[in-house]
């Protein structure tokens, strides 16, 4: 029902103050989900929760390798074997039991696995280029371009061997998958599915030529009837430049029966 797990990056996304709840990490709790079991984090600076853990390695590296030299990974591997067989025999010194009584009573109590494994992926987001492909690791992996659309993010899962797309709501089917291809090794290497790029313009309904017909020149037309967006710039150009003629202001004073106006230097009167 429970595994008790170290302090480990895998598990704990960042370490908190004592007594403060464990930030757990998505991974882990979808793995803990998945084959139904509760996560127990140990507390910091506690080793004595984690039991003979470590204890087995010193315990095989005295029994089984010190002292010994083996000429090949069958040989060790059947001596191992054989230390396994009298080890089980043993009494455990902790909780005073047979070993292989106590190891077949904990086997009994185990759950049985469920029909599919977890699959561990390293899970990741990456905008589509114009061309429907997604860089992964230096590498390109094509999406359906009916599906997506430009500098749109997709989730990007990878295993070892294998590169799935998924988009971020379902369609009507309920599935995510996008596109699934095998991983790409190195770098620079272009994973297309030809099919995906149905839906792409082509450039084929662009108007071009072979050079065999000539081009027929426009017919010019007469001087002052030019039309166009550039002619009526240069209709607006040439207003701008039309001269507007400057009257004085007495014009407006005899034509309004009043004297104009004149400036008067001001002197400084003696008492």
């Amino acid at each position: 029902m429970t595994i008790v797990y170290d302090r480990t990056k895998t598990v704990v996304r960042r370490r908190v103050a004592p007594g403060a709840a464990v930030p757990l990490h998505p991974e882990a709790v979808g793995f803990a989900g998945h084959y139904d079991f509760d996560i127990d984090e140990l507390a910091a600076y506690r080793p004595q929760g984690k039991g003979r853990v470590e204890r087995q390695v010193l315990i095989v590296r005295d029994h089984v390798l010190s002292g010994r030299s083996f000429s090949s990974v069958e040989e060790m591997d059947a001596a191992f074997t054989t230390w396994v067989a009298v080890r089980r025999a043993q009494i455990h010194e902790t909780h005073r039991e047979v070993i292989a009584e106590r190891a077949a009573r904990d086997h009994a109590a185990l759950k049985a696995l469920p029909p599919t494994p977890y699959l561990v992926a390293e899970r990741q987001l990456r905008h589509v280029g114009k061309d429907c492909l997604v860089a992964v690791d230096g590498n390109l992996y094509s999406v359906p371009a009916r599906r997506v659309r430009p500098r749109q993010l997709v989730e990007i899962r990878a295993t070892k061997s294998q590169v799935m797309l998924h988009a971020p709501l379902a369609d009507a089917g309920g599935s995510t998958l996008l596109a699934a291809h095998p991983r790409a090794i190195g770098r620079g290497a272009h994973v297309v599915d030809e099919s995906h790029w149905d839906g792409l313009p082509t450039g084929k309904n662009r108007r071009t030529t072979t050079g065999e017909i000539p081009v027929q020149p426009r017919p010019e037309r007469p001087r002052g009837e030019e039309t166009g967006p550039l002619q009526a710039l240069l209709n607006r150009a040439a207003a701008t430049r039309i001269e507007v003629g400057r009257r004085p202001l007495s014009v407006y004073d005899e034509l309004t029966g009043t004297r104009p106006f004149t400036t008067h230097r001001a002197t400084k009167e003696s008492s």
